[in-house]
């Protein structure tokens, strides 16, 4: 469900540009910095899965979600007061120059402002690509899928599987490296803030780099696709709300279809459901991002975005939280086994 939302949500979104700057709405450093780590904390993730006790990931994920909703709940409120306060000083600025207009009289004509800031238009998907790094991104991809399909031919925690694991190390951080580097010598920019950052520390690059590993074993260990961790931390980045959800639904893709060949690997879902409400899905969130930009543009408000995320994680903990409590009182009334799994007989 996760991969068909996320997917369809893209395609919409590589069509729209920056809300004010003339750059794509996808922010194609940002993923670089996060994708390669979140694809690593997936694979553990997953591991942890299989592991786990279905009641452990139940708690884990009504703690995650109730904490995160509640942050991008404030964050949401902070947002929308911001913009309350820009729309009233940009008010004040039309009322000046309406009365200035009266006392000059008739003839007075005003001088134009120079083109619009505003860059939310459509245009053609392949000016919104940036070739170089998506190859990136998609070499991480196609190197962890090729680690999963490999191990399939091995023995379940022989030398050469852990081996196989392991390879996934330096192929996240060659990629992660790289923009890290790049970001730290200024050679390439997080530009979606409205003002280009070049003074990075490195303790903030390897802050945020745990922060995508983080963000990817959630991912994995839940069942989710990381977006919920990288979203409201883009948010707390200072990235716009338009920019933060589509570039963690951008790096989001990568990493629950990733889920999703190792659960299918691992046999852990039925097929004909899970194509079902993929379908549902992508059609959902096509619709979803239609009527919220309408939305945005009616009430001029990007912060709905943010009151959104906030509502939808908090629907997720209750429901998903709700059936997990429901399913662990009936193995404790069956008593069934609740403890921890094999990976290596599980495998």
């Amino acid at each position: 469900m996760i991969m068909g939302a996320a997917g369809s949500t893209v395609y919409y979104n590589l069509r729209l540009r920056h809300p004010t700057l003339d750059m794509p709405l996808i922010d194609y450093d940002l993923a670089l910095l996060f994708q390669p780590m979140l694809m690593l904390g997936i694979s553990i993730g997953v591991a942890f899965n299989v592991m786990f006790a279905d009641w452990m990931v139940t708690v884990l994920l009504i703690i995650l979600f109730i904490g995160t909703s509640t942050k991008a709940l404030f964050k949401g409120i902070d947002t929308w007061k911001k913009e309350t306060m820009m729309k009233k000083e940009a008010a004040k600025v039309l009322e000046s120059e309406s009365k200035a207009a009266d006392v000059d009289g008739q003839d007075y004509k005003q001088l134009p402002s120079g083109p619009s800031t505003v860059h939310d238009e459509e245009v053609p998907i392949i000016k919104n690509i940036y070739w170089k790094e998506l190859s990136l991104l998609l070499y991480v991809w196609l190197g962890f899928l090729a680690v999963q399909l490999a191990k399939e031919y091995v023995v379940p925690c022989s030398i050469t599987y852990w081996i196989l694991n392991a390879l996934q190390v330096p192929i996240a951080v060659s990629v992660a490296l790289f923009e890290a580097i790049c970001l730290y010598k200024g050679t390439r920019v997080i530009a979606s803030k409205g003002k280009e950052i070049t003074n990075w520390k490195i303790h903030q690059i390897v802050f945020y780099c745990f922060c995508g590993i983080v963000a990817g074993m959630v991912g994995g260990l839940l069942g989710l696709g990381g977006g919920f961790i990288l979203g409201p931390l883009f948010l707390e980045l200072g990235i716009p709300p338009q920019v933060a959800s589509a570039t963690s639904t951008f790096a989001m893709t990568f990493s629950s279809s990733m889920s999703v060949v190792q659960y299918y690997l691992l046999d852990r879902f039925p097929v004909p459901y899970a194509a079902f409400f993929t379908l549902v899905a992508t059609f959902a969130a096509f619709a979803g991002q239609h009527v919220v930009r309408k939305i945005i543009a009616v009430l001029g408000r990007a912060s709905i975005i943010v009151f959104i995320l906030a509502l939808t994680i908090f629907v997720s903990a209750i429901s998903l939280g709700g059936f997990g409590i429901e399913n662990m009182v009936k193995k404790l009334k069956n008593q069934e086994y609740m403890g921890f799994e094999n990976l290596c007989q599980i495998s």
